[in-house]
């Protein structure tokens, strides 16, 4: 199975309020198993609509760079995300950012799928790439 493991999640409010429409930023590093082995450290920028998340869904886009190996290959890559989410849980479509890729993975192209439910440990990804 293709998942990751949130490690860290730091977010500060950067406009507005906790409780009404807000911009914030959260800087996250995961652990990834499966098809990309290895850590990462995601930027992303948050829009909520008001409190909590009970304003529904919305969007956030985000970048998100990879240490480690892609089939055995190593080296690092970005990817660019659109995540959308709401109290259920957060979904994702990403692509890798073209010319990003070091080392081994110099070259590398694709793009793929997150999701998964708040507050679960691991989450899933899909990736389907070409070096």
């Amino acid at each position: 199975m293709n998942a990751f493991t949130m490690k860290n999640w730091d977010e500060k409010i950067v406009s507005g309020t906790e409780s009404g429409p807000r911009v914030a930023y959260a800087h996250a590093t995961m652990a990834y198993d499966g098809v990309v082995e290895g850590e990462s450290i995601c930027d992303l920028l948050l829009y909520y609509a008001g409190e909590g998340y009970e304003s529904g869904q919305t969007t956030s886009p985000s970048f998100e760079r990879f240490e480690g190996k892609v089939e055995g290959r190593e080296g690092t890559f970005i990817v660019r995300h659109e995540f959308t989410f709401d109290a259920k849980g957060i979904a994702s479509t990403f692509t890798v950012v073209p010319g990003s890729g070091t080392g081994e993975l110099a070259g590398l192209t694709g793009s793929g799928t997150v999701g998964g439910a708040m507050g679960e440990e691991k989450m899933g990804y899909t990736f389907e790439y070409t070096f």
